[in-house]
């Protein structure tokens, strides 16, 4: 009898602390490995490119080198076109006179495709609104830097930059129904032939 009024008090109070916990919800970190700690970190590390001057090697002194660091994607001349010329209606002469001397270079030519940066996932809230699926809070935070670097014999003949330097959203999701939101579809996958 003493152990299940014992139990009677401490269940609950152990569930009223797991409720209010929020530390007990999962987080992830991606990081895409780099050289570069911080957008700015790579955007400067880019803004030392120079048109017709940087070589190979100097890419590599400058992080952009994708042997010597991960997640450096090397691209041909091929994947140029569909890039660049994904539609029937932009011509050659549309393109910037790097991607052209690119594309006219053929295996001369040579890209690097850069997207270093840290993306925080951090779930809050109640543990088992979350954990049920009734209610999910996540908070999205970090930085992202894209980066493509064309050369042609070595040496750059066109570069282009983009990002999110400050990246800060939140998505709320709310499920009624919790754990059986989605049951509906579960159930018609199993019933279809």
């Amino acid at each position: 009898m003493a152990i299940k009024t014992m139990a009677g008090i401490l269940l609950p109070a152990f569930l009223t602390i797991i409720a209010g916990c929020g530390g007990l919800l999962p987080s992830t970190r991606e990081t895409v490995k780099s050289p570069w700690t911080n957008f700015d970190e790579a955007k400067k590390s880019y803004d030392s490119i120079q048109l017709d001057e940087t070589t190979a090697k100097d890419l590599k002194r400058l992080g952009f080198d994708p042997y010597t660091n991960p997640n450096i994607m090397i691209i041909t001349y091929v994947d140029i076109i569909q890039k660049f010329m994904f539609n029937p209606s932009i011509k050659m002469q549309d393109l910037d006179e790097g991607l052209q001397k690119c594309i006219r270079a053929k295996t001369a030519c040579r890209a690097y495709s850069v997207t270093p940066g840290i993306i925080y996932d951090k779930r809050t809230g109640n543990f088992f609104m979350d954990f049920f699926n009734f209610k999910r809070h996540v908070k999205k935070t970090g930085w992202r830097f894209d980066a493509l670097v064309v050369m042609v014999d070595n040496v750059v003949v066109y570069k282009q930059w983009g990002g999110s330097p400050a990246i800060d959203s939140i998505t709320d999701t709310n499920n009624p129904l919790g754990p059986f939101q989605g049951a509906g579809d579960v159930l018609i996958n199993v019933i279809k032939p």
